[in-house]
């Protein structure tokens, strides 16, 4: 059973869409303790660093997720959810990120800020959601990236004004940049790989 966390502002109905038509099982995550039947969690993105860490401290979420994290259970965060996997974000200074990556999300360098549509993304090595090299297009709706402090995390790069992070993995704890829920065949072959990994 996929957990997918509802914290107010995620991009549930598109993500529980796209897990439906997989015929992955899935349920929303509102508390806690409902984490107890999932075997792995998705933690989507839409919104506001800040706002997002509030709202995940305010229903006992975050510790939950933090300890999910430390045991290295399956996890995916999709843009927004892979942000908030590292320490800190440039759209909230002060407000401390689950730090289970090292570094920090910063806005693009180049204009416009927010980037919106397809983009060339390129895996870095093979694993277990990328068993091969190819690059494909993917879907985004962003104006922060996460930085890491190290390399070997990077799974995939794009270019948007320079290279930047397209996905992270360590373990079995991923986070991808781009929308995997609308970046149609390529993306739900990714959520497929995701879901049997």
């Amino acid at each position: 059973m996929i957990g997918v966390i509802d914290y107010g502002a995620g991009n549930l109905h598109s993500v529980r869409k796209a897990l439906d038509y997989l015929g992955l099982a899935n349920s929303v995550i509102r508390a806690a303790g409902e984490t107890a039947a999932c075997d792995r969690l998705l933690l989507p993105g839409v919104g506001h660093f800040a706002s997002a860490m509030e709202r995940l401290q305010a229903s006992a979420m975050a510790p939950v997720l933090q300890e999910w994290l430390a045991a290295d259970r399956p996890f995916l965060g999709i843009c927004l959810g892979m942000q908030l996997l590292f320490s800190a974000s440039a759209e909230a200074p002060g407000v401390k990120g689950f730090g289970f990556f090292a570094g920090h999300a910063r806005p693009y360098a180049c204009r416009p800020r927010l980037q919106i549509g397809w983009n060339l993304v390129h895996a870095a090595r093979p694993s277990a959601i990328w068993p091969n090299t190819a690059s494909e297009y993917h879907y985004y709706v962003n104006g922060y990236h996460a930085v890491p402090a190290d390399r070997n995390i990077v799974a995939a790069v794009s270019d948007y004004g320079g290279e930047f992070a397209a996905a992270v993995q360590c373990g079995r704890v991923w986070g991808v940049q781009f929308h995997p829920e609308k970046s149609a065949a390529c993306g739900l072959d990714l959520l497929r790989r995701w879901g049997a990994s």
